[in-house]
C-alpha cells in the first residue's frame, strides 16, 4: 500500500486511490457525531449557496456549518458537535458546509475511488474500512485551517492514520495523549476562550475523543428512496 499525504483543496482534487480528509476541528467530528445521534446521512457541499438552495428544495432538511468558525445566519447549528445536541437528528438529513472540512470531500471526490472522513473519534473504523479495500494507493488529505494554513490537529491526526495504515495490530492512541498533545495548540485555543460562545470547551473534548463511534463515514452516491435520492449530483456520507 502507498500512502501519500497532501494538504488543502488543491491535494484533495489530486487525490487518487483512496481518499480520507481529515477535519478534526471540527468538520469530520461533526459528520460523524451527526450520524451517531440518528441522522439518516450527512450531506457535504462546498458553497454556501449551494447549502442554502438544498434547503429551499428540501425544508425539512437541517442546516449545519460555519464560516470563519462561526454558526452562519438561518443555519440550525453551527460547525460544532456540542450543538448538535440540541437538535432532535432521527432520520433526518444533514446539509454540512464548512471552510474547510466539507470543501475537501467535494473536492476529493472528483478523481478517488473512495473518499472517507478522518477524525480520532472514528479512527479506527476507518482504518479497518480503508484496509478492507485492499487499495493500492491511499491518499490522506489534511485540510488544516481554513483550508489555507497547516495545523497541528490534522498533521497529528495523518500521522496517527499513516501508523495504523502501515501495520497490522498497531496501537490505538488514547483520548488523554490527543488531548494533551493538543490542548496548546493554535487552533483549539477558541475552545477555552470564554468569549468564543461559537466555539464550546466540550466541543475540543469531542474532538479529541478517540474511538467514540465504531463505524467509517464514506461519500457515496444518494439511494434509491432515500431522502437525498432525488438530488442525484450531490454526495452523501453515510455509515
Amino acid at each position: 500500500m502507498q500512502i501519500e499525504v497532501v494538504d488543502f483543496v488543491a491535494g484533495a482534487k489530486k487525490a487518487r486511490g483512496v481518499a480520507i480528509v481529515i477535519d478534526v476541528f471540527r468538520a469530520c467530528t461533526v459528520a460523524a457525531t451527526a450520524i451517531a445521534r440518528g441522522a439518516a446521512a450527512v450531506v457535504p457541499v462546498a458553497a454556501v449557496e449551494t447549502a442554502r438552495t438544498l434547503r429551499d428544495r428540501h425544508p425539512d432538511w437541517l442546516l449545519v456549518g460555519e464560516r470563519y468558525a462561526r454558526k452562519l445566519t438561518g443555519f440550525d447549528a453551527g460547525n460544532s458537535p456540542t450543538e448538535l445536541a440540541a437538535l432532535d437528528l432521527t432520520d433526518r438529513t444533514i446539509i454540512h458546509t464548512t471552510h474547510a472540512g466539507t470543501q475537501g470531500l467535494t473536492a476529493a471526490a472528483f478523481n478517488a475511488v473512495a473518499v472517507f472522513t478522518g477524525a480520532f473519534v472514528n479512527v479506527s473504523a476507518t482504518v479497518r474500512a480503508v484496509r478492507a479495500r485492499t487499495p493500492a494507493l491511499v491518499t490522506i488529505v489534511r485540510m488544516g485551517r481554513e483550508a489555507t494554513e497547516r495545523s497541528a490537529e490534522d498533521d497529528l491526526c495523518a500521522e496517527w492514520l499513516v501508523h495504523m495504515l502501515e501495520h497490522d495490530n498497531a496501537r490505538v492512541p488514547s483520548s488523554a495523549e490527543i488531548a494533551t498533545d493538543l490542548r496548546t495548540c493554535p487552533a483549539a485555543q477558541k475552545f477555552f476562550d470564554s468569549a468564543a460562545d461559537w466555539a464550546p470547551e466540550a466541543d475540543f473534548t469531542a474532538c479529541t475523543t478517540v474511538v467514540a463511534y465504531d463505524f467509517a463515514l464514506r461519500l457515496t452516491s444518494p439511494e434509491e428512496g432515500s431522502s437525498a435520492a432525488s438530488e442525484p449530483d450531490i454526495g452523501v456520507l453515510r455509515r
